[in-house]
């Protein structure tokens, strides 16, 4: 059950607006269930004094499968409904709703949240997410199925408050070498011993890789890349920032 419950919640999409109305992305009407995106990925950091929104995504299966429950014990049971209850440690002046009053959703549906609020607490903030879901599973045979409910609260989120701002703000900006490349690029300038997230992507936006590091440097390597042009965002604890480079 707890992997249903975690291969059930999250993506997100950056929004402009505070607190606004989300509504279910349509590219995920098709998908079984699935997380978009999982914890590598995270949620985007704030700033300081400065209004945040971001969106979430979430969908369970109508059913719980054998890669769901290998133990087979719920396999073929109904997910009547699942809930998302709370959002714990959100950044102080941080709140969430759902699309719809009550957070509480038929198995199969897809739903959504945004994240939304001001703060002015400069920090990592861990989040976990409490979610309860009932499943329909036929205890003893020939008789009707039977409601089992699971809260389930899990980690591995977190949304980062840093003072940097953006790039033209942070003293010692990220470097990118070489630059055009062809078979690697090293990423130097990051802040040794504390956490630090950098993101490729085309422009486009498309996410293709996600590194976490506390080191100094790290590499992404570009062998499987189309030539063309490319972003590398970085984020830690002083703000975020990016920087193109081009695959040759």
């Amino acid at each position: 059950m707890k992997k249903l419950l975690l291969s059930s919640l999250f993506t997100m999409t950056y929004l402009l607006s505070w607190g606004q109305s989300c509504t279910p992305g349509a590219n995920f009407v098709d998908s079984t269930y699935g997380i978009w995106p999982d914890t590598t990925q995270n949620l985007p950091p704030a700033l300081p004094n400065v209004a945040y929104s971001t969106d979430i995504n979430f969908k369970v299966p109508s059913t719980v499968t054998a890669e769901i429950d290998p133990s087979g014990q719920f396999v073929g049971s109904v997910i009547q409904q699942f809930t998302v209850d709370a959002l714990q440690g959100l950044p102080p002046g941080f709140d969430f709703a759902c699309n719809n009053s009550n957070c509480t959703y038929l198995g199969g549906v897809n739903g959504c949240a945004n994240i939304f609020g001001t703060t002015d607490s400069v920090a990592v903030f861990p989040v976990s997410v409490d979610v309860t879901a009932t499943v329909l599973v036929v205890l003893f045979p020939g008789l009707p199925p039977t409601p089992v409910t699971q809260s389930v609260s899990f980690d591995g989120y977190k949304i980062v408050v840093g003072s940097g701002g953006q790039i033209e703000q942070i003293i010692n900006p990220i470097s990118l070498e070489p630059n055009p490349a062809s078979t690697s690029i090293a990423v130097s300038g990051l802040l040794n011993g504390s956490s630090s997230t950098l993101t490729l992507r085309d422009l486009t936006g498309k996410v293709i890789e996600v590194i976490e590091t506390n080191a100094s440097s790290t590499t992404f390597d570009l062998t499987k890349l189309s030539n063309g042009t490319y972003l590398i965002e970085v984020s830690d604890v002083f703000g975020s920032q990016q920087q193109k480079f081009v695959k040759l």
